[in-house]
């Protein structure tokens, strides 16, 4: 039966490439090293390579982020609040939840994959932890070249002065250059949202003005015109349905 935490593991053996790989060339970790002094005691110092890991994953959170869909719908999803008109409804909680949630949901052909190929053999000592981290990365990259533009790739590239062929690139150049086409894609969507709303504010405006009531804030008024215009065209299953197809690649 598989264990609820399997997404997080497979990601994080994804993750954790570099400082993984320096450490599988050790047989163990040891949290401290003791060395004896001359008075005949000891002195302990903690190991570098426990305060490296710490330190990564500290980062852990923002590095899952930025590697998945995550920051294509917080964003669509903030942009459509703000189109609507509203402050804080729904809270920024609720709006991190959903998009969590379609992360996990549109990209569970991937971790799928990852706990099949990667996580499982590793837990099973089949393959040690260098094998895991290459077949891991494998499904993950695969994922973000799918929704990386050739344009935003090649940029990259260039910042970081290396060629060859852009699908072989590893995740330092390929991670930017996906984050970079993810921005891209959801401020698109975000402003095909915003269209129907704004035309809505204008139209109130202009009628607030032909009746001369230039005091009165015409966002007010196209609020409830706003939120009836979205619950009527059941607004909600439009943008989640657009957010889960807007992503390519995961079939698998």
């Amino acid at each position: 039966m598989k264990s609820w935490k399997w997404p997080v593991q497979a990601v994080s053996i994804c993750l954790l490439l570099l400082p993984c790989l320096a450490l599988a060339q050790s047989n163990g970790l040891t949290l401290f090293s003791a060395t004896p002094t001359a008075g005949g005691g000891e002195d302990y110092s903690v190991k570098v390579e426990i305060l490296i890991m710490m330190t990564l994953l500290s980062l852990l959170p923002a590095m899952l982020l930025m590697l998945t869909s995550f920051t294509r719908f917080i964003i669509v999803l903030a942009l459509l609040r703000q189109a609507l008109g509203l402050q804080q409804a729904p809270p920024n909680k609720v709006l991190t939840g959903i998009a969590l949630i379609l992360t996990l949901l549109v990209m569970r052909p991937v971790w799928n994959t990852i706990y099949q190929d990667a996580v499982l053999p590793y837990q099973s000592e089949q393959i040690g932890l260098k094998q895991a981290i290459e077949r891991g990365e494998v499904p993950l990259k695969k994922f973000m070249l799918a929704q990386t533009s050739s344009t935003a790739l090649a940029q990259i590239m260039t910042i970081a002065n290396v060629s060859g062929d852009p699908q072989a690139q590893d995740l330092t150049v390929l991670a930017p250059a996906f984050v970079l086409s993810e921005l891209k894609t959801a401020f698109k969507i975000g402003f095909m949202i915003y269209i129907p709303f704004l035309v809505i504010d204008l139209i109130v405006a202009c009628i607030l003005m032909a009746m001369g009531m230039m005091m009165l804030s015409p966002l007010i008024v196209s609020l409830p015109f706003k939120l009836i215009l979205f619950v009527l065209c059941d607004g909600w299953s439009l943008v989640v349905g657009t957010l889960t197809q807007s992503v390519q690649g995961v079939g698998g």
